[in-house]
């Protein structure tokens, strides 16, 4: 159930960048069992991560901070709508219920995109899209046997 406090400790978090160098306005926090779990800021420029986005870098921390990789039962709180690779984040680790301040739409009014990574709606139309009709051509299989004798060596070593 949403909580103003855990949306304003993402806003609050999201204006730390005002002072921290290499730090994008991005804040958001994992709520779970009524309490925060994870934090985190956008820091992509300062990182040198494309991917170390507020919403990844909450996840990330709440994942360290609870021993585990499943969320499932978890609330998202975050300044602003989360792009394609943060939404993936949060389905891949089970976040149940998300909330944000401004839109996408609102973000890109105000805060100017650099020139990487690419827009939010390209990410959007590429990420569903099956391989071969992606943008990030040639996109091809190789050495396919030896990469599956490793996965089913990983799960012949898991069964024992």
């Amino acid at each position: 159930m949403y909580d103003e406090k855990f949306m304003r400790r993402a806003i609050a978090l999201s204006a730390q960048a005002l002072d921290s160098e290499g730090a994008r306005p991005y804040g958001a926090v994992v709520v779970k069992d009524g309490k925060i779990v994870g934090e985190g800021l956008n820091q992509a420029a300062k990182n040198f991560d494309p991917t170390s986005h507020g919403e990844v870098e909450a996840i990330r921390d709440a994942c360290r901070n609870l021993k585990t990789t499943d969320l499932s039962g978890a609330d998202l709180y975050t300044s602003c709508e989360p792009c394609s690779v943060c939404v993936s984040t949060m389905i891949m680790a089970g976040i149940s219920r998300m909330y944000y301040g401004a839109s996408l739409d609102q973000s890109a009014a105000v805060v100017p995109r650099p020139p990487l990574p690419p827009p939010t709606t390209l990410v959007r139309q590429q990420v569903g899209l099956p391989v071969d009709k992606r943008d990030m051509l040639p996109a091809e299989t190789k050495l396919s046997g030896d990469a599956i004798a490793v996965l089913e060596a990983w799960v012949k070593k898991q069964a024992k």
